[in-house]
């Protein structure tokens, strides 16, 4: 009887091995969830100069079926700095006040309103000291147990000239 030669068998299952890890390791890199920021960290000391205000939610559908929630409002530089970049962490509660979702973005100005909302990064249009612009904030999915009221807004980062 001839022994068989195992040797092919285990290279090909080697390399199946080695796809398999480079497949996932690039899907997981690839993937573009929701940036977290720890709910104890603590806001940008430049916050206290960016007061936030008047502040509206409304939703709309999408092309595949769900909802996408904007979040807009006015942002003042009450400070001395011109601004060029501002993070903000977005709390989504509960109805029993735990946080739901948590979710950092960069603010996104509102350029036009005609004849549709088109925004930009701060840093296409800095906020020079006294500036106040309108932003929105865009979610492509909250999650269902958020109870239904205005989220927590914090500024935690903030750059500046």
């Amino acid at each position: 009887m001839r022994e068989r030669n195992w040797l092919p068998l285990a290279i090909a299952a080697g390399v199946v091995a080695v796809v398999t890890v480079v497949l996932v390791a690039v899907l997981q890199h690839g993937r573009t969830g929701p940036v977290v920021t720890p709910i104890s960290a603590k806001p940008d000391p430049y916050a206290a100069s960016l007061p936030i205000s008047g502040l509206a939610m409304s939703e709309s559908g999408n092309l595949a079926g769900g909802k996408v929630t904007y979040l807009d409002g006015h942002i003042v530089n009450t400070g001395t700095k011109t601004v060029t970049g501002i993070t903000v962490q977005v709390l989504f509660r509960d109805v029993a006040k735990e946080v739901a979702q948590n979710e950092t973005q960069s603010m996104k100005l509102i350029r036009m309103r005609e004849p549709y909302i088109d925004v930009e990064p701060v840093s296409a249009a800095p906020l020079k000291p006294g500036d106040g612009r309108d932003f929105r904030l865009i979610f492509d999915g909250v999650s269902p147990d958020w109870d239904g009221a205005y989220p927590a807004i914090r500024v935690v980062r903030v750059e500046t000239q």
